[in-house]
C-alpha cells in the first residue's frame, strides 16, 4: 500500500533526513522518501499493516525530531504562520546596545532562541545530541560561560534572522519552480441541469463539461460540441496553438483560447495526463548518487566536526599549555558550522528545478535519478522508423517503361484501391479513384494484388509476385521498397517507395557526436534501407532485420561492455528496448498512457532536438549542484581553519552556516532560466 501526505510546518532539511531514517526503523514500512522541496512524506508499507497505527507511529517519529510539523493529507492546504518574536527581539537587541547591560542582552537572547533552547532539551532527553538546535544552543551558551554575553547573543538573533530568510528563500524557490508546474486545474464547470463549479476529482468518466475561454481544459476528453484554438504549451513547450472542434480529443492541462467547448470526459482526474505528469515531475522517489552521497556524508561530517571541537576546547590548550578560553572559544565556532544544511536543502531544490525546467520543455523526466544518469550516457540508440525517419512512407521515384510516370501510378492506385496495406495507402495518397473503373480485385497477403481497369488487368506487387505471373522486370539499384507495375502481362514500370528522414535528425546527431556521444541505429528493416539512413546521418553503427527481443540483447550486450546505455523510440512498440536502456526515452508521446508508463524520460513533442535540450538541462543542473557543494564545504572548511588559527568569529560561522545556504538556494534557482 502507497500513500502520500504533506508536511506541514517542514522547514529543516537535515531533520527530514532524520526523520526518514527513524521511519525506516519502523516494522510494516517497506519505503519512505521524505521530499523537502516538496514537504511531501511518502510511504509504502505492508498490506496487512493498519494504516491508522502506522501514521500513529510515524507521527510520533517527527513529532520527536521536530515538533510543530504537522502530517496532512496531499490536497489540504497548509496553513501558513507568522511570527513576530525575531522583530521584537530585534528591537530588545537595539536597546541592549544603547544600555550596554547585560541583562539585556540575555533578554534578548532568550527571545531570539527560546525555541531552540527548547528543542534542544527536548531532544537531549531523546539522546539526540547532534542537531543544529542542540549545536547552536551548547555554542552560544558555552559563549555566555565565558563572558561573551554580547556575542552570544548577536549569534542566536543573527542565526534566526538567517533561519527566517532561509526559509523565505527556499519558500520563493518552490513557489519559482511549482509556478512552472502550473498546470493543475482548480475546478471542473459540469454541465448536469445548469453549469456548475465542482471539484475535478468529482467528475466522473461519461459526464459533460464546459470550459471557456482563458479556463484550463480540467480532465481528459472528446469534445461533442463548439470549436477553439487551444494552448499546448504547458504540456508540449509548443508555442502554436492547436484548433480543435468536435470529435477531436483534449487532453487535461490545454487552455482554451477563444472559443467555447463542451467535453465529454473519457478519464477521471487520477488518470488525467495532467495527473499524470504532475505525478511523474513532483514524485523524485529514487534518490540520485549525489544525493546518496550527501546523506551519507551528513551522518559522519557533524559528529567528526563535534569531536574535533572537543579535541580544540580541552585538549590542545592541554598540549600547548595555554588559556582554556580562548581554545573553547575557537571550539564553539567549530559547532556552529558543523551542520550540513545548504547541502542537504540544494541538492533536491536543484534536481527539481531541473524537472520543473525539463517539463515547461516538453520533457518530463520521472526522477532526479534519471536527471543525473543523462550526464553519463555514452551511447544513444535511435530506433529508425518513427523516430529518425517520420514513419510515413512516401513515393520516392517512379520508373517508367513505354509509359508515362503519372500513368504507371495511376494503374498502381486502381489496382490498390481496397487494400490497407501501408505501400497501398501510400500510393493511393494523390488519387481519388472512381471505383466503377475497377472490375474485379483480388489480393494476395505479403506479395501483391491483381485488378481489371476498365479492359486491362493489372498487377502489383514485388518482385517474386511478377516472377510467379511470368512478368519480367528491370531492377534497380536505387534504396527503397519497390512496387512493380504491370499492364496484360507487361513490365510498365517501378514505384519506389521509401520512409523519410526527419529534417531535424543530421543536426541532432551531428551535436550529439560533439559532445562524445557513441551514436547507434537499430531497424527492423532491410540492410539497404539501414545503410541509406546511417550512411545520409553519420551514424556510428547499425543494426538491421532486428526483432523486438534482437534490439533487448543488442541493448544488453551493449552495457555489459561498460556501457551507459539510451534508447529512443517511440514508447509502444519499443517498450521493451525502452525498459532495458539506462536511461529509456519514448517520442511524441503527448497522450500515450503505455509510452508514458515504460519510458525513464518523455518527449512529448515529436522534435528530435529536445534531446539536446534534454542533456543541456542536465548538465547545467549537474554544474550548479557541485558549484553548491564546493562552495559550502569550501566556506566551512576555510571557517573552521581561520577559527582553528584564531582569525575568525561567531559571526563568520553563522555566515558560514545559514549565508551559505541562502546563496546556495539562490543558485540553484539558476536552472530555470
Amino acid at each position: 500500500m502507497k500513500k502520500e501526505y504533506i508536511l506541514s510546518g517542514l522547514k529543516c532539511a537535515n531533520c527530514a533526513l532524520k526523520m526518514e531514517e527513524g521511519i525506516k526503523k519502523l516494522d510494516g514500512i517497506k519505503n519512505v522518501r521524505i521530499d523537502f522541496v516538496n514537504k511531501t512524506l511518502k510511504i509504502e508499507i505492508d498490506d496487512k499493516a493498519n494504516l491508522d497505527d502506522m501514521l500513529s507511529k510515524i507521527k510520533s517519529v517527527i513529532v520527536s525530531i521536530e515538533k510543530d510539523v504537522v502530517i496532512k493529507e496531499k490536497y489540504e492546504k497548509e496553513e501558513k504562520k507568522e511570527g513576530y518574536n525575531i522583530a521584537f527581539a530585534f528591537f530588545v537587541y537595539i536597546l541592549a546596545f544603547i544600555l550596554r547591560k547585560d541583562f539585556v542582552f540575555l533578554i534578548c537572547y532568550v527571545l531570539a532562541g527560546y525555541d531552540i533552547l527548547l528543542k534542544a532539551f527536548k531532544n537531549i532527553k531523546k539522546g539526540q545530541v547532534f542537531d543544529e538546535n542542540f549545536l547552536m544552543s551548547i555554542a552560544t551558551l558555552g559563549a555566555i560561560a565565558i563572558g561573551e554575553i554580547s556575542e552570544a547573543c548577536s549569534v542566536m538573533l543573527f542565526y534566526k534572522i538567517g533561519e527566517f530568510l532561509q526559509d523565505l528563500a527556499v519558500e520563493k524557490s518552490r513557489r519559482s519552480i511549482k509556478s512552472l508546474l502550473s498546470i493543475r486545474p482548480d475546478y471542473a464547470n459540469l454541465a448536469i441541469d445548469e453549469i456548475k463549479r465542482v471539484d475535478p476529482h468529482d467528475v466522473k468518466v461519461g459526464d459533460l463539461i464546459v470550459v471557456k475561454p482563458g479556463e484550463k481544459v480540467p480532465l481528459d476528453g472528446v469534445v461533442v460540441e463548439g470549436k477553439a484554438l487551444v494552448d499546448t504549451s504547458s504540456l508540449t513547450g509548443e508555442s502554436i496553438p492547436r484548433e480543435v472542434q468536435e470529435g477531436c480529443e483534449v487532453l487535461s492541462g490545454f487552455i482554451n483560447l477563444n472559443g467555447f467547448l463542451k467535453i465529454r470526459v473519457t478519464k477521471s482526474f487520477e488518470n488525467s495526463m495532467v495527473n499524470k505528469i504532475l505525478s511523474l515531475v513532483e514524485g523524485l522517489d529514487k534518490k540520485t548518487n549525489t544525493e546518496r552521497f550527501i546523506t551519507k556524508f551528513s551522518r559522519f561530517y557533524t559528529p567528526l566536526v563535534v569531536l574535533l571541537a572537543f579535541l580544540i576546547a580541552f585538549i590542545i590548550p592541554i598540549f600547548l599549555k595555554e588559556s582554556f578560553l580562548k581554545w573553547i572559544y575557537r571550539a564553539l565556532i567549530f559547532l556552529v558550522v558543523s551542520c550540513p544544511c545548504a547541502l542537504v536543502i540544494s541538492i533536491p531544490l536543484g534536481f527539481f528545478a531541473g524537472i520543473g525546467r525539463a517539463s515547461r520543455n516538453g520533457i518530463l523526466v520521472k526522477g532526479s535519478n534519471f536527471l543525473e544518469a543523462l550526464n553519463y550516457v555514452e551511447v544513444v540508440v535511435f530506433d529508425k522508423t518513427g523516430t529518425l525517419t517520420k514513419g510515413k512512407l512516401k513515393v520516392k521515384d517512379v520508373k517508367a517503361k513505354n509509359q508515362d510516370k503519372d500513368k504507371v501510378l495511376e494503374y498502381a492506385a486502381y489496382a490498390e484501391a481496397y487494400s490497407n496495406h501501408p505501400v497501398a495507402l501510400c500510393i493511393l495518397e494523390n488519387f481519388k479513384i472512381n471505383r466503377e473503373r475497377i472490375k474485379d480485385y483480388k489480393e494476395f497477403a505479403g506479395f501483391g494484388v491483381k485488378a481489371k481497369v476498365d479492359d486491362s488487368q493489372i498487377i502489383v506487387g514485388n518482385e517474386r509476385f511478377m516472377e510467379d505471373n511470368k512478368v519480367k522486370v528491370e531492377n534497380f539499384n536505387e534504396v527503397g521498397t519497390k512496387v512493380y507495375v504491370a499492364k496484360d502481362g507487361e513490365y510498365i514500370g517501378c514505384i519506389i517507395i521509401a520512409d523519410e528522414i526527419k529534417e531535424d535528425a543530421k543536426y541532432t546527431i551531428d551535436y550529439l557526436k560533439k559532445l562524445g556521444k557513441k551514436v547507434f541505429m537499430f531497424t527492423g528493416d532491410y540492410k539497404e534501407v539501414a545503410e541509406d539512413v546511417a550512411l545520409k546521418l553519420g551514424i556510428d553503427e547499425y543494426y538491421y532485420e532486428l526483432l523486438p527481443e534482437d534490439k533487448v540483447e543488442k541493448l544488453k550486450l551493449l552495457k555489459q561492455k561498460g556501457n551507459k546505455v539510451m534508447f529512443i523510440g517511440d514508447g509502444i512498440n519499443d517498450a521493451l528496448a525502452i525498459l532495458t536502456a539506462d536511461v529509456g526515452v519514448s517520442m511524441g508521446a503527448l497522450g500515450q498512457d503505455a509510452a508514458i508508463e515504460a519510458s525513464d524520460v518523455v518527449l512529448m513533442k515529436d522534435d528530435l532536438k529536445d534531446i539536446l535540450k534534454a542533456f543541456e538541462i542536465a548538465k547545467k543542473t549537474k554544474n550548479i549542484i557541485w558549484q553548491n557543494i564546493i562552495l559550502a564545504l569550501t566556506v566551512k572548511v576555510l571557517i573552521m581553519v581561520l577559527a582553528f588559527l584564531g582569525f575568525s568569529n561567531m559571526w563568520s560561522a553563522v555566515f558560514a552556516d545559514v549565508g551559505v545556504t541562502i546563496i546556495a538556494v539562490i543558485n540553484s534557482l539558476r536552472i530555470l532560466k
